[in-house]
């Protein structure tokens, strides 16, 4: 479940655990939600562009070897003595060292590309995501800072509503007094009318 524009969403991991949130989804919020979401969003795009380029260019230099070795193999095999052999393994060295100084190359210029390319996104984001975070800090901010006045208005009643019955409780006694002044008189009126 998850409703960003009500007052509730909530976060299942695999069915078992739920986190509640009750606070509702300010815009600040929700623009700050969108602005990392777009930023991540483009990020790994450009992550995932790199990787297929390098997948790529890994199944090339895999298959390329892949055939070089089995012609290597076959001329190494029909060769007439050892000597050929040789000299014919010897001469596939040089050109699959350059072959793997230019899949290097390859890698490298690809790395650089991402390098870039991720400088890019996120000089791009990096204004807004900003933006919308210092928006979303001065949301929190006056939302705390009119909690806490309602905290303080609660507490406030809270200690009146306290102190009010101590306040009234020494003006009862007074009042009693004089009622109690007249029960105590009649009490002891009524045993000298007995006697």
């Amino acid at each position: 479940m998850f409703l960003c524009h009500g007052a509730l969403f909530a976060i299942s991991l695999k069915g078992d655990f739920m986190l509640r949130f009750s606070q509702p989804v300010t815009p600040a919020i929700l623009a700050h939600i969108d602005a990392q979401y777009s930023f991540l969003k483009d990020f790994s795009e450009k992550l995932f562009d790199t990787a297929q380029k390098v997948n790529e260019l890994n199944i090339q230099a895999a298959s390329s070897v892949l055939e070089e070795s089995l012609s290597n193999t076959q001329q190494v095999i029909c060769a007439k003595n050892p000597y050929e052999a040789l000299s014919i393994a010897a001469g596939h060295a040089q050109p699959t060292a350059e072959k793997m100084r230019a899949y290097q190359q390859h890698l490298t210029n690809i790395a650089a590309r991402m390098q870039a390319a991720l400088a890019q996104t996120a000089e791009s984001h990096v204004p807004e995501t900003s933006r919308t975070a210092a928006a979303m800090a001065d949301d929190v901010e006056r939302r705390a800072a009119e909690e806490a006045e309602r905290t303080r208005q609660r507490q406030r009643a809270a200690m009146e509503a306290a102190t009010a019955p101590s306040q009234q409780a020494p003006q009862q006694p007074q009042q009693a007094q004089p009622a109690q002044r007249a029960a105590e008189s009649k009490s002891s009126a009524s045993p000298r009318a007995g006697t």
